[in-house]
């Protein structure tokens, strides 16, 4: 299960871990503490009902931009049961992430904890539901960003979890982070909020600029190899 590789002199060793003979709980425990950080969707849907349910997740990403898709992955309950986040997209194909910034941190912890279903977690998290414009659902007024969604296609991946793609219908963002004309977002101001393994987070106060390099700057920079001639 686990290999011990070996690697040239003066280098650490690395484990080889076989997923194929480790649990479904251990391989969860390695991914998350190695994808890091993730980022964070706070999640809010519409049940044909009326009710509002909002929920966080961190198995979310941007995948295209054109068509502009969002990804979700969505555990189902221990009895294989969708959750509400699942069921509402599928009774409805709409849905909302919300980004989670630092100052909705503990909200966003709030709307986690396992509320009964007919529990609005926005009310409980003193979070204020803002009308949709082309969703039926609310986004969160006090989220720095909100995409409305519309769900673009849904893959069943086993009995343990749904891969919901929702193709972004219109996003909406604080005034103070966007620049308007060169559609640029100021990331620092945005201060979001990232995943880590186990109950951690990371902030993305920290950061630094990598421009990636052409084939031709790199060919000018790169070291020669030594002059081997006789």
């Amino acid at each position: 299960m686990l290999n011990p590789q070996p690697e040239p002199v003066g280098q650490r060793s690395h484990v080889s871990i076989d997923f194929a003979r480790i649990s479904a709980r251990e391989r969860y425990k390695l991914l998350i503490g190695a994808v890091v950080p993730r980022p964070i969707a706070l999640v809010t849907t519409r049940h044909p009902d009326g009710t509002v349910n909002a929920a966080p997740y961190s198995f979310f990403n941007c995948l295209s931009a054109d068509p502009p898709i969002l990804a979700l992955g969505v555990e189902n309950h221990n009895d294989m049961s969708f959750k509400d986040t699942t069921l509402n997209i599928r009774l409805t194909e709409e849905f909302t992430v919300n980004i989670v910034d630092h100052a909705l941190v503990d909200a966003m912890n709030v709307c986690a904890v396992p509320f009964p279903s007919h529990i609005d977690e926005l009310a409980e998290a003193g979070l204020t539901p803002a009308p949709g414009e082309t969703v039926q659902c609310p986004y969160v007024f006090e989220a720095p960003i909100a995409f409305e969604c519309r769900r673009h296609l849904t893959l069943g991946l086993g009995k343990s979890r749904e891969i919901v793609l929702g193709q972004v219908m219109r996003m909406h963002i604080r005034e103070d982070l966007v620049d308007q004309e060169r559609f640029y977002i100021d990331q620092l101001a945005l201060d979001a909020v990232g995943r880590m393994g186990g109950h951690g987070y990371s902030t993305t106060r920290h950061q630094f600029d990598l421009p990636t390099m052409s084939h031709e700057q790199w060919l000018a920079m790169r070291p020669m190899p030594p002059n081997t001639d006789g």
